[in-house]
């Protein structure tokens, strides 16, 4: 399961009778972060780019819920794909109430090497695509005057890495959106938040042989993040009880944020 017990979920943080989107650009986090909104109690709506990871979603959220909610395979970083997804949404739900952005592609070139197609690939993969979405989703929730959006990010956003420059880029601009956005449409009763992973693996892999990696012996919780310890604040960001934080970022990074 994605969060320990349903039993140990605090009434406030459910989000039964919540529908939720998850746009995913295929990353192993993504089934794992639908699969904790369904758990809390919310019907998940897939969005993915290629059909193995809106399966992967799907199968995730099913196991959970016993329920098959919908999804959408295709790109969304133009305004059509984005109505598609959308449209499509649309047809097996009344509202929305959740958008979840994990649209991270990983890039990683030296600086002076990346040309400019690859340039405007990876912002219209990780930008672009977070951006046409939350405009589509957010007009339906300024009607509705509620929402909640969250965008899954890279603690990159505010940190430096070599041979990361573009990608770094992507995630500090979906940063910069979250909050103007979080500005823009507080008065709404719209929250948009953020969630910054780390250095993370969906494997259980020993601890004994993480620790032979530099950069996990550099990290003060001296292991690797695993999707499962987003749940539980992504849960809390989607639901109503988050009526205050709005614009924020949440690193669960093992500290490796805080590390000088």
């Amino acid at each position: 399961m994605a969060i320990s017990s349903q039993a140990r979920l605090p009434s406030e943080f459910s989000l039964s009778g919540q529908t939720a989107i998850v746009a995913s650009s295929g990353g192993d986090e993504s089934p794992f972060l639908a699969a904790a909104l369904a758990e809390a109690g919310a019907s998940v709506f897939a969005v993915a780019r290629h059909a193995a990871a809106a399966d992967a979603i799907t199968a995730a959220v099913t196991a959970v819920s016993g329920r098959d909610t919908g999804r959408h395979v295709g790109r969304w970083d133009t305004p059509d794909g984005a109505s598609s997804a959308v449209h499509a949404f649309s047809a097996l739900h009344p509202r929305v109430d959740i958008l979840v952005n994990d649209t991270r592609s990983f890039f990683a070139k030296p600086a002076a090497e990346i040309d400019l197609a690859e340039w405007d690939e990876l912002h219209a993969r990780n930008v672009r695509a977070t951006f046409m979405l939350s405009q589509v989703v957010g007009q339906r929730m300024l009607e509705q005057q509620y929402g909640r959006i969250v965008n899954v990010i890279s603690n990159l956003a505010e940190r430096a890495v070599i041979n990361c420059s573009a990608y770094s880029a992507t995630q500090a601009a979906v940063l910069s959106l979250t909050r103007s956005l979080a500005v823009e449409w507080g008065r709404s009763e719209i929250r948009v938040n953020a969630v910054g992973s780390g250095w993370s693996t969906a494997e259980d892999i020993p601890l004994e042989t993480q620790r032979e990696e530099l950069l996990v012996r550099y990290t003060p919780m001296r292991r690797k993040g695993h999707p499962r310890d987003l749940a539980a604040m992504l849960v809390y960001l989607c639901s109503p009880h988050c009526d205050y934080p709005s614009g924020q970022p949440v690193y669960i990074d093992g500290g490796l944020n805080a590390h000088p």
